[in-house]
């Protein structure tokens, strides 16, 4: 078993009470797709994910098939309904491809389940242990924005591939990995009004603290904006900024996304790496395909973010944005949408030292998505 984040969790009275929701890292996110065989070939083939799990007709699973991919500790679970009628297939069909469920890794999954739910979580599971020869897993879980759960995984007892169910997974087909190291941080898109509602949840359910706040000064344009704030839980490993539209002029990106979703959810995916200028030349060379921000972006970059190790003529010709802050500055360039549906993107990210979200490319990136918009009609 590979295990997420390899730091022991403390399990004390006194630590519990510091931070009463103690998460150890990202367990998993798992997508419902229309496709999941198609899914994980694209996932395969496209950003390097390599093949780890797998639960279907062939293992025991009657109604749904799942395939596990892991990239560093990023694991992916992409999961399609094997017959008409079940839940999963009416997700897919409302929301298109998405994020279900964004797990968390826990010491104790009764304990997490119980804590929150007496803070005013919504139950969606609870805990239960399932057993293989390998061990047991205990899993709960509970919900949050829109149709979206958060799964308390806890795995101590546990030495198999994934989860019980799963089986190896191990295809012939195994492309070279892009050098993606971990989950980042993952953003929400709620409705207008509700980002404080949302805020105080995390806070008070799970522990969260706010820590950055953006308002639609700081992202906008002519024609629209946006508002976030970003919540960490308290060893700071798991990040969720939440948006929600701001009043404008036209129709913002996150109005676009609650439109096709139809409904509150995960908006993207920032995963990091090591060497974005390594790592997005390959995911190019695969085809993938990034927002692209105009060229005068860079013409006082320099002048902007000091001193930086990379070649700007690289970053320009890849159109990699940077921004820094007071502890070291960061390096991100966001994908198009990775479905029809103008919804879910990813974000590569490499920190150096930067603990921030990119504020200073907030307005390039945003003008890049208000393109797209236009391109699709939807401004």
């Amino acid at each position: 078993m590979i295990s997420p984040i390899s730091h022991p969790q403390p399990s004390d009275p006194a630590a519990r009470q510091a931070d009463f929701m103690p998460i150890l890292g990202t367990d998993h996110v798992e997508l419902y797709v229309s496709n999941a065989r198609q899914a994980a070939h694209y996932y395969q083939t496209a950003f390097g994910f390599q093949p780890l799990a797998y639960k279907g007709l062939e293992t025991g699973s009657r109604e749904l098939a799942s395939y596990v991919l892991q990239q560093g500790k990023i694991r992916l679970v992409l999961t399609s309904p094997l017959r008409s009628g079940t839940d999963v297939g009416r997700h897919i069909d409302q929301h298109g491809d998405g994020v279900k469920v964004a797990a968390l890794w826990v010491e104790d999954a009764d304990y997490a389940y119980r804590e929150a739910v007496k803070r005013g979580a919504r139950p969606y599971m609870e805990p239960r242990v399932e057993e293989d020869e390998h061990g047991k897993v205990v899993l709960s879980g509970i919900y949050t924005f829109g149709e979206v759960v958060h799964l308390f995984v806890e795995r101590k007892d546990y030495r198999g591939i994934f989860l019980p169910g799963y089986q190896k997974w191990e295809p012939a087909y195994r492309p070279e990995p892009v050098g993606l190291k971990y989950v980042d941080h993952i953003v929400g898109n709620v409705r207008l009004g509700y980002m404080n509602k949302w805020v105080k949840y995390y806070e008070e359910v799970l522990g969260f603290k706010q820590i950055l706040s953006f308002d639609d000064k700081d992202i906008s344009t002519e024609y629209s904006a946006l508002m976030s704030k970003v919540m960490s839980n308290g060893n700071g490993r798991i990040k969720f900024p939440i948006n929600e539209p701001a009043p404008g002029l036209k129709k913002s990106q996150v109005e676009e996304y609650l439109e096709f979703y139809e409904g509150e959810g995960v908006q993207h995916l920032a995963v990091a790496t090591d060497n974005i200028i390594q790592t997005v030349r390959a995911l190019r060379s695969r085809g993938v395909e990034f927002l692209q921000v105009p060229g005068s972006y860079y013409d006082a970059l320099e002048e902007r973010v000091g001193k930086i190790d990379e070649d700007m003529n690289e970053l320009r010709e890849l159109g990699i944005l940077v921004d820094r802050d007071d502890e070291g500055y960061l390096l991100q360039i966001f994908t198009r949408a990775v479905q029809p549906r103008p919804t879910m993107f990813f974000e590569i990210i490499q920190r150096k030292g930067a603990t921030s979200f990119g504020k200073g490319n907030f307005k390039a990136l945003f003008e890049a998505l208000e393109r797209e918009q236009a391109l699709r009609g939807n401004l």
